[in-house]
């Protein structure tokens, strides 16, 4: 069975830590702890029991409380397992920037690491170019250097 369990927003790595040490020490049996990224505030934890649950988060710091309700592995499904997509970025595109604090800045891909999912890019309005290193999904290509080349 899966549980939810409420905790501190932004706090949930430390519940996590504290938790597992929990698991460990009294030998519980939870199956799996996971700290879903786009889920603030929530951790799941996957155990045989509710008590075991109850043993498992009871009075430890950042933990608020446990939801009622138990969810399927098919509710959560897109939270936990890592979604295959192909990256169409290249080294070179010309990108758009859609997250703070560089929203709406346009700038160049000089490298891409897609085991980490992120991109260094180099602003085109700076003065001087500093690379900064950016989430892919907070990127939009807008052009690409091949394409740039045909217009010339």
């Amino acid at each position: 069975m899966i549980f939810i369990i409420k905790v501190s927003a932004n706090k949930e790595d430390q519940a996590v830590d504290l938790i597992s040490d929990r698991v460990s020490k009294k030998n519980l049996n939870v199956y799996s702890i996971a700290r879903p990224h786009g889920l603030r505030g929530y951790i799941l934890m996957e155990a045989d029991t509710r008590e075991t649950i109850e043993e498992a988060c009871f009075d430890l710091p950042y933990v608020k409380s446990m939801l009622p309700t138990t969810v399927e592995y098919d509710e959560i499904k897109n939270m936990i397992e890592p979604e295959v997509t192909s990256m169409n970025i290249e080294k070179g595109d010309i990108v758009e920037i859609i997250a703070e604090p560089f929203k709406k800045e346009k700038a160049k891909i000089i490298r891409i690491d897609k085991s980490k999912e992120e991109v260094v890019v180099e602003l085109l309005e700076a003065t001087v170019p500093i690379p900064i290193t950016v989430k892919i999904d907070n990127v939009r290509v807008i052009r690409r250097e091949k394409d740039e080349d045909k217009e010339e």
